[in-house]
């Protein structure tokens, strides 16, 4: 069986995990998703005037107390925030799957996330990847959930469980 690497990601984290099929006895559950190492986007646990100089976006009072709008450009700023932690997620796993020799990723995100991460994907390692692509937030999920979860899409083997008499 090819190794399986798993990455699941939404705007905030990302969590990888490998999958282990190392049980070998009809009396041992397998295989199973097993989580490594996790990463959050910094940015995105600030709030308010921790990251911006005012909280409120298009506003400028003038003396005489009417509101001018104009455009300060946050969202473009936002953008790179996530560009930047789509290539922090990108070195992080090209590490993760060289470590554990993964020869299959599966890549589980929003879609937008998906889009950033595909842009960041450049290096030569994820040309000889088998990729999957899985365009959904499942990140809050339970590891047994995410594992269910992908299974059932028929991306990894399901965990057979094994019960006692």
């Amino acid at each position: 069986m090819s190794k399986f690497a798993v990455a699941v990601i939404n705007g905030s984290q990302a969590r990888f995990f490998i999958l282990d099929s190392t049980a070998s006895s009809e009396y041992e559950s397998g295989p199973n998703l097993i989580e490594h190492e996790g990463l959050s986007d910094s940015t995105r646990e600030l709030h308010g005037q921790e990251l911006w100089a005012n909280t409120k976006t298009g506003r400028n009072r003038g003396t005489n107390g009417q509101a001018h709008s104009y455009d300060d450009h946050r969202q473009k700023h936002e953008i790179e925030f996530e560009k930047r932690f789509a290539n922090k997620i990108n070195s992080v796993m090209l590490n993760f799957i060289q470590t554990h020799q993964a020869r299959q990723l599966i890549l589980v995100a929003e879609p937008k996330i998906l889009g950033m991460m595909r842009e960041a994907m450049t290096d030569n390692l994820f040309k000889t990847l088998r990729i999957h692509e899985v365009a959904k937030d499942i990140c809050h999920l339970k590891l047994n959930q995410i594992h269910n979860y992908l299974a059932k899409k028929d991306l990894l083997p399901a965990c057979k469980k094994v019960y006692s008499r």
